[in-house]
């Protein structure tokens, strides 16, 4: 038997770090792009963005709603006046999600939509099936969604992230509106 070359065990050390590192990048999935959602919402005639200013009474809230302070002081979003579109991230359990959220003129959720998924697990919150619980949903006076949404076995942490994230839609809408 032939001894092993001297550079086998770094070779070897190589090959495990790449496989520990697939599971993550397995996980990422871009369903819609941002610009995707955005032309969907409006019909291909997005509007430009506008960026509403994250003010500190507004960081209260949003670290609140959010469970953290926000990571940015200010926040893109579109409107038409009639409808305004969201894209947001949260963190599920170890990477960010992207979301988009429509919130109507009636301020309560017309549309949601998972447009990139980064994680390994829980990917079941971009099914359509999830997404319906949140059509219709309004900010309570204390900022919880006016309905329950129910979980999925599995990825209890996405599910969560998105109700936090629908919650800051509909609270950042309400702003855009009072100003």
């Amino acid at each position: 038997m032939r001894p092993l070359p001297a550079s086998y065990p770094l070779i070897l050390l190589l090959l495990l770090g790449l496989l520990a590192a697939l599971p993550a990048r397995a996980g990422s999935q871009v369903y819609l792009s941002p610009e995707q959602f955005l032309s969907e919402t409006f019909g291909g005639s997005v509007p430009k963005p506008a960026v509403l200013w994250i003010t500190r009474p507004m960081q209260a809230e949003l670290a609140g709603i959010l469970g953290h302070p926000p990571s940015q002081l200010r926040q893109r979003y579109w409107s038409d006046g009639q409808k305004t579109a969201w894209i947001l991230e949260e963190i599920g359990k170890e990477e960010p999600i992207t979301a988009g959220f429509v919130v109507g003129p009636d301020g309560r959720i017309t549309t949601s939509r998972v447009l990139i998924y980064r994680e390994s697990r829980g990917m079941e919150v971009r099914y359509p099936a999830f997404l319906r619980q949140f059509n219709g949903a309004g900010l309570k006076a204390d900022r919880h969604l006016d309905r329950q949404v129910d979980g999925i076995s599995g990825a209890t942490l996405s599910v969560w992230a998105m109700e936090r994230m629908a919650r800051a839609a509909l609270y950042l809408t309400q702003q855009t509106r009072a100003k």
